[in-house]
């Protein structure tokens, strides 16, 4: 099996028993719920006791449990743009305010980048009369580049 063929079990069960990713990844583990659905979709990975629910959760076998565990082939988007909707949007606005961002941080910082590593990222719901909205807050450490 394959982190791509365990991802769409998961998504599975999950469609069948109608649970939300919120309350599984509170089953699984404790914090934020990102990295645990990141993990669960083949992203990132989860520490032992991490798998050992997750097997318990979804009824996975002890391959598919250790599978979970293993430091994943991250970046699993195909090539090109994303043509799923939501997806694009953020590809989209990489587009437009790559740039932007990059010359902001670059005055800030210097020259060097942000850590997708040493990285928090939280995700909210803001009530507004004109629609919600979606906070996403990304923090990263910045990494300057060395002379060497």
């Amino acid at each position: 099996m394959t982190r791509t063929d365990l991802a769409e079990k998961i998504r599975a069960i999950k469609r069948r028993t109608g649970r939300s990713w919120r309350d599984i990844a509170g089953e699984i583990g404790a914090g934020s719920p990102i990295p645990i659905v990141a993990a669960l979709l083949g992203q990132m990975r989860l520490t032992p006791a991490e798998a050992d629910n997750a097997a318990r959760v979804f009824g996975l076998t002890g391959d598919e449990r250790d599978l979970l565990t293993e430091i994943p082939y991250r970046g699993s988007l195909p090539p090109g743009p994303p043509t799923d909707p939501l997806v694009y949007r953020f590809h989209e606005l990489v587009n437009v305010y790559g740039t932007t961002w990059k010359a902001l941080i670059e005055e800030e910082f210097g020259d060097g980048i942000m850590s997708a590593i040493d990285f928090e990222m939280s995700m909210k719901r803001e009530p507004d009369p004109n629609g919600d909205r979606v906070r996403i807050v990304l923090s990263g450490k910045f990494l300057p580049y060395r002379r060497f």
